[in-house]
């Protein structure tokens, strides 16, 4: 789960959450605006009504951020019936008063002490109703004694909240990258899938903990499988979708992210491996694999165009992925993002399984497109496997191999060898920098 933004847009669903009722598709603030002048009465006292739109926004945000709704299969953020959320009504007018404040405080929430998703702020209306959360009432008698709003809210929330101010704006996409991860993917989204994977296996301990290291190997394989046998999934060891989704409503809830008191979430927990975008200015490891790809594309497409691998994203790196967005009918910013991302490896993949007859016969010397690692099989490995064999042959400091076709601890250390003879952080897995450096080595040898 990244850090949380302030959506542009939210889905209300009008009606219960399994209801047939329809959705609309509103601006976040106009929503904030609604059920605050739907849910409160604008001649309370100022401080009362910015502790009520806190908690209303914090209530929001949590579903949002959560993906409560989403994550049990649902096509909405939030749903209008007071019984589950909040009171929405179509078409209704503004409070003059509470739009103001809206305006001033839409980009603020409530969180609590370390943790950084948006409180699951709840609330009632104090009269006729009591609540383990905020007294809508209560607030006004508060604010009369001259409390301010988060004097009101450490009342009824606990000393260890606070506000987060200015927090960023973003649309709202939903988490599902739209891909499959299997055995070989490697990124952000498998550090995503391993870390909740592991708090879960705190619950469901036939669910073995896994190392975060953004590879999809043979142990995070084995341990999405036994998530899948126990929450009645399709057991292929595969997180599409319904996997994905699942995934991150047993999370929320064994955190009890979208109650009032909950295990909550730290920054820690949040922090990337990877970079989130890569742009003019970023160099290394990442950006060298973002090269290699170009080049690869652009020698069978003279529309695209080739250049310099130095894992420096400078101006002519920043070219080559603006032509390339444009031909592919991205948004040509030069910036990679995931949706450039997605269809740098989707491109070529498409190439490498459709290469020209002419060069089918270098097609073991490419890079297969997704990463190699413990618990990979096949021809794929017995390529590596030969390749790693003539360099042990040539260089005593590289492990000798069998070529079995199975990626065992003999050949990770072959791996693990060569990767730091070349100043590549030693993983064991092959991605796209370690293969091209074997498969020069091998060149080199053979």
């Amino acid at each position: 789960m990244p850090e949380p933004r302030i959506p542009t847009y939210i889905t209300v669903h009008l009606g219960s959450p399994s209801s047939s009722a329809r959705n609309i598709r509103v601006s976040f603030i106009d929503y904030i605006k609604n059920v605050a002048s739907s849910e409160i009465y604008p001649t309370w006292p100022e401080e009362s009504l910015r502790a009520n739109i806190f908690a209303i926004l914090s209530f929001t945000l949590n579903r949002v951020y959560t993906e409560y709704y989403r994550s049990q299969g649902y096509d909405f953020d939030i749903t209008n019936d007071t019984a589950f959320d909040q009171k929405f009504i179509p078409g209704r007018e503004y409070f003059s008063t509470i739009t103001a404040i809206v305006n001033e405080q839409f980009n603020s929430y409530i969180a609590r002490g370390n943790q950084i998703q948006p409180l699951a702020a709840q609330y009632c209306s104090g009269k006729g109703t009591t609540c383990d959360g905020l007294s809508q009432w209560g607030t006004v008698d508060l604010a009369y004694n001259g409390y301010s709003s988060l004097r009101i809210l450490r009342y009824y929330y606990g000393n260890d909240v606070y506000i987060v101010y200015n927090a960023p704006t973003a649309p709202n996409i939903p988490s599902y990258p739209g891909t499959l991860f299997r055995l070989g993917s490697a990124g952000e989204d498998v550090r995503t899938i391993q870390r909740q994977l592991n708090r879960i296996s705190a619950n469901y301990p036939a669910i073995t903990k896994t190392e975060v290291n953004g590879v999809f190997n043979g142990a995070t394989r084995k341990s999405v499988i036994a998530f899948q046998q126990i929450f009645g999934l399709k057991v292929d060891g595969i997180v599409g979708k319904e996997t994905w989704y699942r995934l991150k409503y047993i999370y929320n809830s064994v955190k009890r992210l979208s109650e009032l008191y909950s295990e909550g979430i730290t920054i820690s927990e949040v922090e990337r491996m990877y970079s989130r975008v890569l742009r003019r200015g970023d160099r290394g490891m990442p950006v060298w694999v973002i090269q290699y790809y170009l080049n690869f594309l652009a020698f069978f497409n003279p529309s695209l165009k080739e250049i310099d691998t130095d894992g420096i994203f400078g101006p002519q790196t920043e070219e080559a992925v603006k032509i390339f967005q444009n031909y592919y009918g991205l948004t040509a910013d030069g910036i990679v993002g995931r949706a450039t991302w997605n269809m740098l490896t989707d491109a070529y993949n498409g190439v490498l399984y459709n290469l020209p007859e002419e060069y089918k016969s270098y097609s073991s010397l490419l890079y297969p497109g997704y990463f190699i690692t413990t618990g990979s099989s096949g021809k794929t490995v017995e390529q590596l496997q030969t390749f790693l064999r003539v360099i042990s042959q040539n260089d005593p400091s590289v492990p000798s191999v069998t070529v079995d076709g199975i990626y065992g601890n003999r050949t990770k250390n072959a791996v693990l060898a060569i990767q730091r003879k070349n100043n590549i952080n030693p993983t064991g897995e092959v991605g796209p920098v370690t293969w091209n450096a074997i498969v020069n080595l091998y060149n080199e040898y053979r």
